[in-house]
């Protein structure tokens, strides 16, 4: 078959995917976006950061987002021994102009950004997989890379080619180009799984609390609780690899008996009826060894993905594809530029997972969860905190001399009890060492 020919060809039709063939397409690029599924699709990770907000409202879909979202306030945090809790609300942060996310379903929000992508001029071609790319230049950026051939198969057995100048691989967790490339790597400061479903009947608080994204500790990990605007609620359980290893009986069962570990939670859910089927997934951290080539781009998931505790991954899948979209025009239309574009790319990449890391591989120390229950504003550190848990680190809230000083703290009060934060360190350390089996 004739190849067919784009600017910019995109693997996925996720959150990421879909923002950066919006926008390259408003540009007025011919752009190609190849998804393996057909929308709607069931697909987790359903609560948003208020710094989602703005990228929403740029690609002109803020409305429909709002039409099917449940609003989120903030969150909360319990504690694993007596049930205590703290909430944080995202109007205390230090910006105050950003008070509230969305939580919802992704087979509708994905499908409305993806839609959204074609009505603004991208080719959107669903039940399409992509099986192969050729000419991936690897080395750093030149100022005219050669086109990438790219071959996909549709699910009815046809196959096509196409010819781009770049290639955004948005794919996800799947990180098509990153294991076509043998980039992935395990993340070695990290490691985790996932059982993950829907309940309906769950108990909910009352105002503005509905919304809140609930984060239970438990012994082997913690769970979320996240409330969705048609009364369903999504429950996930992050644990400790050992943990997924000592299952005997099905997904379902060893589930169910997961949450009854947890009895804040347990609670919650004592009148509530599973309402879809449960999921299991393994090897649940990793980045690639780069973010970008001379004519691709990782954008999301695709290039690293750490932890789900702080609701952080659509947030950043389409901060990176708004950098993505950048750096592609700008190597457009300013070709002496064409480095200093990539190499902006691949600091936003970066940034964002730097930053939530340091909290991430924190979060289940005894001194954190402290913290966490209970904050204090001094120096406006609990602001600056609620900035990061509201996804405002990419713009120039000045909160980065307050979360140094909330890390000095953290350290001083983990060394005033050094017997505990070592046992807690070397259980991390054995934990992170353990191979994941689902």
């Amino acid at each position: 078959m004739p190849e067919a020919s784009c600017d910019v060809l995109v693997i996925g039709g996720g959150p990421g995917g879909s923002t950066a063939a919006s926008l390259l397409a408003q540009q007025g690029y011919r752009v190609v976006l190849l998804e393996k599924a057909r929308h709607p699709r069931f697909h987790i990770g359903e609560s948003l950061l208020p710094a989602n907000l703005p990228i929403l409202e740029r690609l002109g879909v803020a409305a429909p987002v709002r039409a099917i979202g449940m609003e989120k306030w903030g969150a909360e945090f319990v504690s694993p021994c007596d049930g205590r809790r703290q909430e944080f609300a995202f109007a205390r942060a230090w910006d105050k102009s950003m008070p509230l996310a969305y939580q919802v379903r992704r087979s509708e929000f994905d499908e409305i950004l993806l839609r959204r992508a074609a009505q603004l001029g991208a080719q959107v071609i669903e039940g399409c997989r992509v099986r192969d790319v050729d000419s991936l230049e690897t080395h750093p950026a030149r100022d005219a890379a050669r086109p990438v051939r790219v071959h996909a198969e549709h699910d009815d057995g046809r196959n096509e080619t196409w010819t781009a100048d770049y290639v955004i691989d948005a794919s996800g967790r799947d990180t098509f180009l990153g294991n076509r490339l043998k980039a992935k790597r395990r993340n070695k400061k990290h490691n985790s799984a996932a059982l993950y479903a829907h309940f309906a009947g769950a108990h909910r608080e009352c105002g503005k609390r509905e919304g809140n994204v609930t984060i239970f500790w438990f012994d082997h990990g913690w769970f979320w609780y996240i409330p969705l605007a048609d009364g369903a609620t999504s429950i996930g359980a992050v644990v400790w690899p050992y943990y997924m290893k000592r299952r005997s009986t099905s997904v379902q069962d060893f589930f169910l008996a997961t949450v009854a570990l947890c009895p804040p939670l347990a609670d919650r859910l004592r009148n509530a009826t599973l309402i879809s089927e449960v999921e299991a997934t393994g090897n649940y951290s990793y980045a690639c060894n780069h973010s970008h080539g001379a004519n691709y781009l990782l954008v999301g998931d695709a290039y690293t993905f750490v932890d789900p505790v702080f609701s952080s991954g659509v947030m950043l899948a389409m901060n990176t594809a708004v950098a993505a979209a950048d750096a592609i025009h700008t190597c457009r239309t300013q070709p002496a530029r064409t480095r200093a574009a990539f190499k902006e790319f691949d600091r936003v990449s970066r940034h964002g997972p730097k930053h939530f890391s340091w909290f991430i591989y924190r979060v289940s120390h005894p001194t954190m969860r402290e913290l966490f229950l209970d904050p204090r504003n001094v120096l406006r550190m609990e602001e600056a905190l609620l900035s990061l848990l509201a996804g405002d680190i990419f713009g120039r809230t000045p909160i980065w001399g307050r979360l140094r000083m909330f890390k000095v703290m953290y350290y001083v009060l983990a060394c005033a009890r050094l017997t505990r934060s070592f046992r807690a360190w070397r259980l991390r350390t054995l934990n992170i060492r353990t191979e994941t089996g689902t």
